[in-house]
């Protein structure tokens, strides 16, 4: 496949999609029958056949045509909204669940199936969307996103402070003891390096979930399931055991 800006695009996406799902070039190595150094010149130069780009999807359960689409989700793509978009999501519940629905991959027909919003107050939300910049209504109530799938709410914008009065509190309502629920809470000491270091694993972990749900977009919703999870870090210490810390020491 020869060299060009697209195809860089695609080895990219494709190298993305590798690290959510924790395949490494070892595992590549043996699908294509190649050594590891082989593989790493083929990423590296970006010679991939399409036999063999084939291959390497096949590993994550990807086809060429998903790939491709993984990549057009991936350009000139709003990542964050003015704090007039977001203040009018914050005010509308409806207006919000429409527009995080359509983020999730939902068609107009799903939402209307699956929740109680009717047909003509459908409409009406996909208008305001629209007249948001938010998405591009067309023809047949179809909608093209003119944001990306993963936004960054703006930290002190309407969002984050709708999230701490109504969502952080509802989210930890919970036991984390279902199938596919976990909940690990760790405290120790670190050094600044090391928080560091933390801040920007904890930052990779949310790419590579951003990056899982954008591979499965592409599937039906019965095999879909919402999900959160909540990614924190701060220098603290428990006021219980810090109340006994003499004048100035209070590391616990």
């Amino acid at each position: 496949m020869p060299r060009t800006p697209q195809t860089s695009l695609l080895i990219k996406a494709l190298k993305r999609s590798l690290k959510a799902h924790g395949i490494t070039y070892v595992q590549v190595a043996a699908a294509l029958d190649l050594s590891e150094a082989s593989v790493k010149r083929l990423f590296s130069e970006e010679s991939f056949s399409l036999q063999r780009l084939e291959q390497v999807c096949a590993l994550v359960d990807l086809s060429l045509t998903e790939l491709a689409r993984s990549v057009e989700d991936g350009i000139d793509e709003i990542r964050e909204l003015d704090p007039a978009q977001e203040q009018a999501l914050s005010e509308e519940p409806r207006l919000l669940l429409v527009f995080y629905l359509l983020l999730n991959g939902y068609t107009v027909d799903d939402i209307i199936r699956e929740y109680q919003i009717e047909e003509l107050e459908s409409i009406k939300i996909l208008a305001q969307l629209d007249r948001m910049g938010l998405i591009e209504l067309q023809p047949g109530n179809r909608v093209r996103l003119l944001t990306s799938r993963f936004l960054t709410w703006r930290d002190d914008g309407p969002i984050r402070r709708f999230f701490d009065e109504r969502v952080r509190e509802e989210f930890f309502e919970s036991r984390f003891d279902q199938p596919a629920e976990t909940l690990k809470f760790i405290s120790g000491m670190l050094s600044r390096p090391s928080l560091r270091l933390m801040e920007r694993k904890l930052s990779l972990l949310a790419q590579e979930f951003n990056e899982l749900a954008r591979l499965d977009s592409t599937l039906p919703l019965s095999e879909r399931h919402g999900c959160s999870v909540m990614l924190a870090q701060r220098v603290w210490a428990f006021s219980m055991f810090s109340r006994y810390a003499r004048a100035g020491d209070k590391k616990a």
